[in-house]
């Protein structure tokens, strides 16, 4: 059985900003779980028993070599793709870098990685749930930075 197409996944995912102001995002690699190519957000799926808190911590010191703080939730989107015929529900959060130089540590499923202005990402380019927490993220705050 696998998560989010046998059954309703659950993963999580982080806007996660520098002392700079700049968000963390990864494009997605050929072996991604989903929405391979597409800008993301990055995250990860919840274990059982796992706090999603833990989960995003987790997930980005495994997948990224960083430490990052929670700093809130951001939203909880229902992250429905129907042409991969997939379901997951993913809280999302604002986050604060910590330590760690980024580098992506399972190249199979990251292609590349950057730290950017908001107002410089490509909406069209984001994954389905990065996009809704661009929109969500800009509705609260405008291109404020977290800093």
């Amino acid at each position: 059985m696998k998560k989010g197409i046998d059954y309703i996944g659950i993963g999580t995912g982080a806007l996660i900003f520098n002392d700079e102001g700049k968000v963390f995002i990864s494009k997605r690699g050929k072996k991604s779980r989903n929405e391979p190519g597409k800008w993301d957000f990055p995250g990860g799926a919840v274990e059982f028993g796992e706090r999603c808190e833990d989960a995003i911590i987790r997930e980005i010191k495994e997948e990224f070599n960083m430490d990052i703080k929670i700093v809130e939730l951001l939203e909880v989107v229902n992250h429905i793709i129907p042409n991969e015929n997939q379901h997951w529900v993913s809280p999302s959060y604002i986050a604060r870098h910590i330590s760690g130089n980024p580098k992506i540590m399972e190249p199979d499923k990251t292609d590349e990685i950057k730290w950017i202005n908001l107002s410089d990402i490509n909406i069209d380019s984001l994954s389905n749930s990065s996009r809704s927490n661009l929109i969500e993220y800009k509705k609260k705050y405008g291109n404020r930075k977290q800093n």
